[in-house]
């Protein structure tokens, strides 16, 4: 199945809201699901994940931890934008380890510029810049880090 496929489906759940969606490919079988803050994506040629709950009162004392110091809960300023991951994966900021970043701090980024690599099941996957033009203020996600899908990776000043 195509990245670009799979990317939609992930697009269309968030758009629509629905609570899942699950599509067959040959042996291939992808399910997207929407929850409230967060987006899963499961395939059947991986291990499902085993989820370990806490109880009621340390989730919410980690909730309470947790508010405030995370970056996509503030609001950007009137002239800047954040621009989200468009996947789940790795996100790197070179395209290899002796390579430059493709963006920094301070440079100018407009439609087509490569922002960053995400790897995702062994694949990496160039990310161009698809926001209003301006300049990058700030890069949210640190180096080789997972980020989740709709996560903010980049502060721009919009020029």
């Amino acid at each position: 199945m195509d990245l670009k496929v799979i990317q939609d489906l992930i697009k269309l759940v968030k758009k629509t809201e629905i609570s899942e969606l699950t599509v067959k490919e040959g042996e291939l079988t992808i399910t997207v699901k929407n929850k409230v803050a967060e987006t899963v994506v499961y395939s059947g040629a991986a291990p499902q994940p085993v989820l370990q709950t806490a109880p009621v009162a340390q989730q919410q004392n980690v909730a309470s931890q947790s508010v405030g110091t995370d970056s996509s809960s503030s609001k950007p300023a009137d002239n800047e934008f954040i621009y989200r991951s468009p996947m789940v994966g790795t996100f790197y900021r070179k395209p290899g380890a002796d390579k430059d970043p493709f963006v920094k701090v301070g440079d100018t980024v407009q439609q087509g510029t490569v922002l960053c690599i995400i790897e995702a099941m062994k694949l990496f996957n160039q990310i161009d810049y698809d926001g209003p033009s301006g300049t990058i203020v700030k890069i949210l996600a640190d180096d080789a880090s997972p980020v989740e899908f709709d996560q903010p990776l980049f502060l721009v000043a919009k020029s």
